[in-house]
């Protein structure tokens, strides 16, 4: 059978856009907003799975205590303390 090729997306948007402006149909102009839209990353349905680890990725941060005390393996923070005042003569 007469099938027609199928053509990516991509590819699709890109001959579309080759047709001058004045030239385009609505139906072309349909397409051509239809494609944006679903070509945006945002839309796009082969996304990844966002809970897969990156390699490099940053680990969570380990949870504190109500005490202010860091989870295992960690420092725990330094106290600052105040100065005492200078005891100048004038």
């Amino acid at each position: 059978m007469d099938e027609p090729e199928q053509v990516l997306p991509y590819q699709r948007l890109q001959q579309l856009l080759a047709i001058p402006e004045r030239q385009r149909t609505e139906a072309q102009w349909d397409e051509i907003n239809e494609l944006e839209i679903t070509l945006t990353p945002v839309n796009r349905a082969t996304t990844p799975d966002r809970n897969v680890r990156r390699k490099g990725a940053i680990p969570p941060e380990q949870p504190r205590s109500r005490d202010g005390t860091p989870g295992p393996g960690r420092r725990p923070l330094k106290k600052l303390r105040k100065r005492p005042p200078k005891a100048g003569g004038s």
